[in-house]
C-alpha cells in the first residue's frame, strides 16, 4: 500500500485521488499512519477466502478437551 506525508497529501491532493491504487493510499504525519483513503466501491470482498488451505484445525475446535458430566 502507497504512503503519503499529510503536506504532500495536501500539496497534491486532486492528483492523488485521481491516480489511487485500488488498495487505497496511507496519509502518514511525523512517519505514523493517521488516515486511510480508499476507492469507493473498495471493500473487503477480496480478504475471503484468502487465507483458504493455510490454516490447519487439528483436533475439535468446539472442545475445550475437559471431559465432565453436567448432571453430577
Amino acid at each position: 500500500m502507497d504512503t503519503v506525508n499529510a503536506t504532500k497529501f495536501k500539496e497534491q491532493c486532486l492528483s492523488l485521488l485521481e491516480h489511487l491504487p485500488p488498495e487505497g493510499l496511507v496519509v502518514t504525519k511525523r512517519g505514523k499512519p493517521i488516515a486511510k483513503v480508499v476507492p469507493i466501491g473498495s471493500d473487503c470482498a477480496g480478504l475471503i477466502g484468502i487465507m483458504r488451505d493455510s490454516i490447519k484445525i487439528h483436533g475439535d475446535v468446539l472442545s475445550t478437551g475437559i471431559k465432565w458430566n453436567a448432571e453430577s
